[in-house]
């Protein structure tokens, strides 16, 4: 399922891009939805954080997210970061007593709140008072009751944002009546951003495929991630415990597999088995052809020479459709899961030596009979070997998937 969110940039006087606020959109078309505000305030939230990720969404600037009564006072907002994040109260929130407790809450724990469609009246006070950003709709007030405005609020030091600003005429005026941010079509519409949901179990063994991908194993951070998912250490254990080990013992646990497997290993059957569970109820004949890519490959480096590359072999071919599994751009995917530079160049180029595998294996794969050539004399492989490899690669991929 894809998921939509709208970013609207936020200008200061010099034109430069300072903030996104985060809207929400139920698809690609670029208007709110009729739908209950605290659904679409939860849902911004969520998937800002989860399934975009707010760097990707936003990079360093600030982000402004708009929240109902509910999201304020239940205080849902404060898994948002604290430094980051302007809380931004909906024109429909009433100064009341539980609500202006809230702000300060929501003050003392360091973030800082806009008022939304600001209309001047003496019940709004309190709020103002609290306030580090008031928006005023330049659509919806005329200039006379905006410099009276400006002329008022000046005195309290919120800063003013100028929103829906139509056109240069507004920038000018608003930016000479002191406002210190701007936002509107002037500028830019918002923009549209969707991504692909990753479904929650597909996170877990993604979150598992990272804690793999570290330069220091962290058993206890494996085992968090493997406590999420029950099925995950399930699959993982029986599959230790399978015929395709020989163990005189049980295995039991993570640091049990990592003693009789050693960690080079215990990494590789590891990622096997996350790439497995990504996979879900989807083609298992996908899951096979990682499982034969990442063979053929860990095969290249034995026959080539270059035995210490086994191990980066063996994940650059079984990462090589993760996109596919996952549903998302490679280097989204990359960036998430943290593998290193090696693995990251073979994925996305064919310049290395992993990467001259990977394509080596793909185009054989397409029987592109000239490129395979070209490539296995650059690699050192004798082109003769190729049919045994391949065929090798895909009864080991029969017999290894879990």
């Amino acid at each position: 399922m894809k998921v939509f969110v709208a970013r609207q940039p936020i200008f200061d006087a010099r034109q430069r891009v300072v903030a996104y606020e985060l809207l929400f959109r139920s698809g690609p078309e670029n208007f709110f939805p009729n739908i209950d505000g605290d659904v679409a305030s939860s849902r911004v939230i969520n998937d800002s954080l989860m399934t975009f990720g707010l760097s990707a969404l936003v990079g360093s600037r600030k982000v402004y997210i708009n929240v109902t009564r509910k999201i304020l006072c239940e205080e849902l907002y404060a898994v948002l970061p604290v430094r980051r994040t302007v809380i931004e109260l909906l024109e429909s929130i009433e100064p009341d007593e539980q609500t202006i407790a809230a702000c300060r809450d929501l003050k003392r724990a360091g973030y800082e709140m806009a008022l939304d469609d600001y209309v001047d009246r003496p019940a709004m006070d309190p709020l103002v008072a609290l306030a580090d950003v008031i928006k005023v709709d330049f659509l919806a007030t005329s200039a006379e009751s905006r410099r009276a405005l400006r002329d008022r609020l000046t005195r309290r030091r919120p800063a003013l944002l100028a929103e829906k600003v139509e056109n240069a005429a507004m920038f000018r005026e608003a930016r000479d009546q002191g406002y210190s941010y701007f936002q509107g079509y002037f500028f830019q519409r918002p923009e549209i951003v969707s991504r692909q949901d990753i479904p929650t179990f597909k996170l877990t063994y993604l979150d598992f495929l990272r804690e793999l991908q570290q330069p220091e194993l962290n058993y206890d951070n494996l085992e968090r991630v493997i406590r999420r998912d029950v099925s995950l250490s399930m699959r993982l254990l029986r599959y230790l415990n399978s015929a395709a080990f020989y163990w005189r013992s049980k295995v039991t646990s993570l640091k049990s597999a990592l003693v009789l497997l050693g960690e080079r290993p215990f990494r590789k059957w590891a990622s096997l088995i996350a790439i497995v569970g990504i996979m879900g109820d989807g083609p298992a004949e996908l899951a096979l052809t990682c499982l034969a890519r990442a063979y053929f490959c860990e095969s290249l480096c034995r026959a080539t020479g270059r035995s210490s590359l086994q191990l980066d072999a063996f994940l650059v071919g079984m990462l090589s459709a993760i996109d596919a599994l996952v549903g998302r751009p490679m280097n989204e995917i990359l960036q998430e899961i943290a593998v290193s530079r090696e693995i990251e160049e073979a994925l996305t180029h064919a310049r290395t030596p992993l990467g001259k595998m990977r394509a080596l294996v793909l185009s054989y794969e397409s029987a592109l009979w000239d490129d395979v050539s070209a490539m296995a004399h650059g690699l050192s492989m004798p082109e003769a070997d190729l049919p045994d490899l391949y065929r090798e690669s895909l009864e080991w991929a029969k017999q290894a998937m879990p």
